[in-house]
Protein backbone atom coordinates (compact mmCIF):
# COMPACT_ATOMS: atom_id res chain seq x y z
CA UNK A 1 0.00 0.00 0.00
CA UNK A 2 1.02 3.55 -1.09
CA UNK A 3 2.24 5.75 1.79
CA UNK A 4 0.22 8.27 0.38
CA UNK A 5 -2.05 9.48 -2.99
CA UNK A 6 -1.94 12.50 -4.58
CA UNK A 7 -4.75 13.01 -7.55
CA UNK A 8 -3.55 15.56 -9.85
CA UNK A 9 -5.78 17.13 -13.13
CA UNK A 10 -4.61 15.03 -16.02
CA UNK A 11 -4.74 17.97 -18.75
CA UNK A 12 -1.32 18.99 -16.63
CA UNK A 13 1.01 15.88 -17.67
CA UNK A 14 4.04 16.32 -19.01
CA UNK A 15 5.93 13.67 -20.23
CA UNK A 16 9.32 12.73 -21.86
CA UNK A 17 10.32 9.64 -23.74
CA UNK A 18 13.27 8.15 -22.00
CA UNK A 19 13.48 4.15 -23.57
CA UNK A 20 11.89 1.97 -25.50
CA UNK A 21 8.30 1.64 -23.90
CA UNK A 22 9.54 3.71 -20.78
CA UNK A 23 8.48 7.27 -20.09
CA UNK A 24 9.24 9.97 -17.60
CA UNK A 25 6.05 11.96 -16.24
CA UNK A 26 5.47 15.58 -14.87
CA UNK A 27 3.29 17.69 -13.45
CA UNK A 28 3.64 21.23 -12.13
CA UNK A 29 1.99 21.79 -8.97
CA UNK A 30 1.26 25.53 -7.52
CA UNK A 31 2.23 26.01 -4.06
CA UNK A 32 2.20 28.95 -1.77
CA UNK A 33 5.73 30.53 -2.83
CA UNK A 34 6.06 29.10 -6.29
CA UNK A 35 5.91 25.98 -7.99
CA UNK A 36 6.42 22.16 -7.39
CA UNK A 37 7.45 19.26 -10.13
CA UNK A 38 6.62 16.19 -9.19
CA UNK A 39 8.27 13.46 -11.46
CA UNK A 40 6.56 9.47 -11.68
CA UNK A 41 6.79 7.01 -13.96
CA UNK A 42 4.67 4.98 -16.10
CA UNK A 43 3.04 2.91 -13.39
CA UNK A 44 2.42 6.43 -11.06
CA UNK A 45 4.76 6.40 -8.60
CA UNK A 46 6.80 9.42 -7.72
CA UNK A 47 10.41 9.15 -8.19
CA UNK A 48 11.39 13.03 -7.60
CA UNK A 49 10.26 16.57 -6.95
CA UNK A 50 11.77 19.47 -8.07
CA UNK A 51 10.71 23.58 -6.57
CA UNK A 52 10.64 26.58 -8.56
CA UNK A 53 9.92 30.20 -8.01
CA UNK A 54 7.33 29.99 -10.45
CA UNK A 55 5.18 27.99 -12.44
CA UNK A 56 6.24 29.17 -15.65
CA UNK A 57 10.20 28.75 -14.58
CA UNK A 58 9.03 25.03 -14.00
CA UNK A 59 7.44 24.54 -17.32
CA UNK A 60 10.72 26.54 -19.26
CA UNK A 61 12.59 23.77 -17.40
CA UNK A 62 10.76 21.20 -18.29
CA UNK A 63 10.90 21.73 -22.16
CA UNK A 64 14.56 22.88 -22.01
CA UNK A 65 15.10 18.86 -20.48
CA UNK A 66 12.90 17.49 -23.31
CA UNK A 67 9.35 17.34 -21.33
CA UNK A 68 6.31 18.07 -23.43
CA UNK A 69 2.46 18.45 -22.38
CA UNK A 70 1.07 15.09 -23.44
CA UNK A 71 -2.47 17.03 -24.33
CA UNK A 72 -0.55 18.65 -26.44
CA UNK A 73 0.77 15.75 -28.84
CA UNK A 74 -1.80 13.99 -30.39
CA UNK A 75 1.28 11.96 -32.24
CA UNK A 76 2.25 10.64 -28.30
CA UNK A 77 -1.21 9.88 -27.64
CA UNK A 78 -1.51 7.22 -30.77
CA UNK A 79 1.02 5.19 -28.55
CA UNK A 80 1.74 6.26 -25.22
CA UNK A 81 -1.20 5.52 -22.59
CA UNK A 82 -1.14 8.40 -20.04
CA UNK A 83 -0.64 6.72 -16.52
CA UNK A 84 -2.90 7.02 -13.77
CA UNK A 85 -3.72 10.44 -12.37
CA UNK A 86 -3.36 9.29 -8.46
CA UNK A 87 0.55 9.43 -7.80
CA UNK A 88 1.50 7.11 -5.77
CA UNK A 89 4.17 7.72 -3.05
CA UNK A 90 6.62 5.68 -1.43
CA UNK A 91 9.64 5.89 -0.47
CA UNK A 92 11.43 2.63 -2.62
CA UNK A 93 10.66 4.51 -5.89
CA UNK A 94 12.41 7.91 -5.01
CA UNK A 95 15.60 8.52 -7.21
CA UNK A 96 16.39 12.21 -7.42
CA UNK A 97 17.48 11.81 -10.80
CA UNK A 98 16.61 15.29 -11.84
CA UNK A 99 16.74 17.06 -8.77
CA UNK A 100 20.21 16.02 -8.16
CA UNK A 101 21.30 17.43 -11.37
CA UNK A 102 22.32 14.20 -12.85
CA UNK A 103 20.09 14.79 -15.75
CA UNK A 104 18.75 18.16 -15.24
CA UNK A 105 20.06 21.21 -17.13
Amino acid sequence: MPRSVLDVETSSFWFKIVDMLQHNWAVILPQENGAEVVFFGDTSYIFDRMNFAKAEDAAKALRRNGFALFDDDKDAQSFIPKPPAQLKDEDIYHRPIYSSGEFWR
